[in-house]
């Protein structure tokens, strides 16, 4: 988002944030009933032209959002929905995405409430390993021929008592309405979600044989010193990480494999 979006998003953010501080606030409903938004605005192009028309006064747009959707969710919801529609948006499909990134932040919210949010982090992670690792599976859950009901009850049979109920609607709800996106690039902004809300990066580390709990830690104190900022590690192994480490932070690859290191000899001696 560029401009009069993202400062929209962050006031947004901060009002979730400030909701969600609340005892009384259930983040999960909230998640659900922004998701609900989401999908609505999604279809209908022109209420949501409507709803971001730099035009219209920014209390007429409230009112419209509360008179539509006022009395179909709760209180929080249409409240935080009506800051919205007040904010001045570059393009109407910034609207959606926010509120997109506003359900899910919610879940994660919900997640970090009852002390599951690390749980959720590695359970995105091994769900888009095994995503990737399984092309039928893949396949099944972005066939674009097959109903969401049908992909919901896949997802039900995969994650249903496995994993938590957060990562499980997060995962429902990107696999049923993609909105354009791949389903690994779904699951990398939810990770990336999910490490924000502890104010960490996330370091996807590959190694040869799993870590011991003193590597990790070793690790995780020397990335978080690097980086000036927590570190959350996603753990692979990967047999043919002949040895050390490879570990990749955003776009930032630190190779410490012997593979690598291999492959860099064989070239310098090509040359």
């Amino acid at each position: 988002m560029n401009g009069a979006s993202r400062e929209a998003l962050a006031a947004a953010r901060e009002r979730l944030d400030a909701l969600t501080d609340s005892t009384s606030v259930d983040a999960a409903q909230l998640a659900e009933e922004l998701a609900a938004v989401t999908a609505l605005l999604d279809r209908e192009a022109g209420l949501r032209r409507v709803l971001t028309d730099p035009a219209k006064p920014g209390e007429a747009k409230a009112e419209l959002v509360q008179r539509l959707i006022g009395g179909q969710v709760s209180g929080t919801t249409a409240d935080l929905l009506s800051g919205m529609a007040r904010a001045r948006w570059s393009q109407p499909r910034d609207l959606v995405d926010a509120l997109e990134e506003l359900a899910n932040i919610a879940d994660l919210t919900a997640a970090e409430k009852t002390g599951t949010l690390d749980d959720v982090e590695d359970e995105l992670f091994r769900f888009g390993r095994i995503v990737s690792s399984n092309t039928e599976l893949r396949a099944a859950l972005t066939d674009r021929a097959a109903s969401g009901q049908a992909k919901t009850e896949l997802l039900r049979r995969l994650l249903g008592g496995r994993a938590k109920p957060a990562t499980e609607r997060l995962v429902v709800r990107l696999v049923t309405a993609p909105r354009g996106r791949s389903l690994e690039a779904g699951l990398e902004a939810l990770s990336k979600l999910a490490a924000e809300r502890r104010d960490r990066m996330v370091a996807v580390v590959t190694s040869a044989v799993p870590l011991s709990d003193g590597q990790k830690q070793r690790l995780g104190a020397a990335l978080t010193k690097l980086y000036g900022r927590r570190m959350h590690l996603n753990l692979d192994v990967d047999p043919d990480v002949l040895g050390g480490i490879r570990v990749q932070v955003g776009d930032e690859v630190i190779n410490g494999s012997l593979a690598d290191r291999l492959d860099e000899a064989a070239r310098r001696m090509a040359s």
